[in-house]
């Protein structure tokens, strides 16, 4: 697990790279976080439904 040096070095980096364009990619980034527990729960759903459901009978 990174020490708190580590993270201030890594933050230092992100910002002397990206500058302005942090604020964006953070917000496509939880965006994208939204997105996928969005999916997870509707592919939740999804199987419930599905395993409620009584199989038909092998013929």
């Amino acid at each position: 697990m990174p020490s708190g040096w580590e993270w201030i070095v890594v933050l230092v980096i992100a910002v002397a790279l990206f500058g302005s364009r942090l604020p964006k990619i953070a917000r496509n980034l939880g965006q994208a976080q939204q997105e996928f527990k969005k999916g997870q729960s509707q592919a939740g759903q999804g199987s419930d439904q599905q395993g409620s459901s009584t199989p038909p009978a092998a013929q």
